[in-house]
């Protein structure tokens, strides 16, 4: 007995050592990693308000940007907390795969949905920040990316809330215009974001705000109108084991919006928030939040008001859905190739 615990001890030291080596290990295959810059060595629209150091330089080689996941910067945080999120979303899904018929039950497509449009938007919002830096042009073109998976995201939220959590009364007056409707808010809110990153590189960085808040604000507002129904019917949450999880995602977004438009933090701390303390690293982490309660709420509900969804959408009507997630995939490449373009050519001529 005493033997299996010396080895299992000395199996420990050695992971332990090999641990450690870990940063050697990193500053070994890119020995010559330049050091992030000033904002004055940045252009413009890669700049963050207040935030004055921790820029990475343009025009490095690939390994630079994907080994700056490992350096200190002030996108480190924006990075590590989507890839968190991304892989306790996968965990989720693993877990949920174990109870839910993902393939045989129509039902569950909804479900499915969100947890795609989830660890979509997670996965580009994590790109977006690596690797935007690269060029002006990668800039434009992994931030427009990420935009399509807000747009993903903002979907998977209207069909579950659509088709799981809306009360048959709501149901009744929107049925027909529901969806199509929240197809068209998520392309707009796409076409938003990207219009306002675009509007940027000349632009007041308020034009930003205003393309990616007000399309998503709006979209919003429409996905959500089932839940805000449901919270304010609802009694008990001892009868509605999902309500808390709802509260939770209502309470987690509003403070998603909070910080998304009003960086408290760099405003009162000018220079002292580059690293750690961004308002937008504590939106990344509510909405993280946010979305984890989303889920587990919708997964409350597909087990528990299956009898009010299966008698309010028909077999067939789940497919139709996951055709307007496709149709919604397609409109925002459609979207981001048009926007590039556009972006490449103002900077080809700005070059010039």
């Amino acid at each position: 007995m005493a033997t299996i615990v010396v080895e299992r001890i000395g199996r420990l030291f050695i992971s332990l050592q090999q641990i450690r080596q870990i940063p050697q290990m990193l500053t070994e295959a890119a020995p010559s990693m330049p050091d992030t810059v000033r904002d004055a060595d940045v252009p413009h629209y890669f700049r963050e308000c207040n935030v004055k150091t921790g820029y990475r330089p343009l025009h490095q080689n690939w390994r630079y940007y994907f080994l700056s996941l490992f350096q200190r910067h002030n996108e480190t945080i924006n990075i590590w907390t989507h890839l968190l999120a991304f892989l306790i979303l996968l965990i989720k899904l693993r877990h949920l795969t174990e109870t839910v018929d993902f393939v045989g039950d129509p039902h569950s497509w909804p479900l499915l949905i969100l947890l795609l449009s989830s660890l979509t938007y997670t996965a580009f919002s994590v790109t977006a920040h690596l690797l935007g830096s690269k060029s002006k042009l990668c800039h434009f073109a992994f931030y427009f990316l990420d935009y399509i998976g807000v747009a993903q995201y903002q979907y998977g939220s209207a069909v579950v809330h659509f088709y799981y959590v809306m009360d048959e009364s709501y149901h009744r007056h929107v049925r027909g215009i529901f969806m199509p409707a929240a197809t068209l808010l998520s392309c707009l809110s796409c076409l938003g974001c990207c219009y306002g990153k675009y509007c940027n590189y000349g632009r007041p960085a308020w034009v930003r705000k205003v393309g990616q808040v007000v399309p998503s604000a709006i979209a919003y507002i429409w996905d959500s109108s089932p839940i805000i129904g449901r919270l304010l019917s609802s009694s008990s949450v001892t009868e509605d084991p999902a309500l808390i999880y709802h509260f939770g995602q209502v309470g987690f977004f509003l403070g998603c919006a909070f910080f998304f438009t009003c960086p408290v933090f760099e405003r009162c701390f000018p220079g002292q928030c580059d690293f750690l303390g961004q308002g937008h690293q504590v939106f990344h982490v509510l909405l993280s939040c946010c979305t984890l309660c989303q889920i587990h709420a919708s997964y409350l509900d597909y087990i528990g008001r299956r009898e009010l969804y299966s008698h309010l959408h028909g077999n067939g009507e789940a497919l139709v859905f996951v055709g307007l997630y496709a149709v919604t995939l397609v409109a925002c490449g459609f979207i981001y190739v048009v926007m590039l373009r556009k972006a490449k050519r103002e900077l080809d001529l700005r070059s010039e």
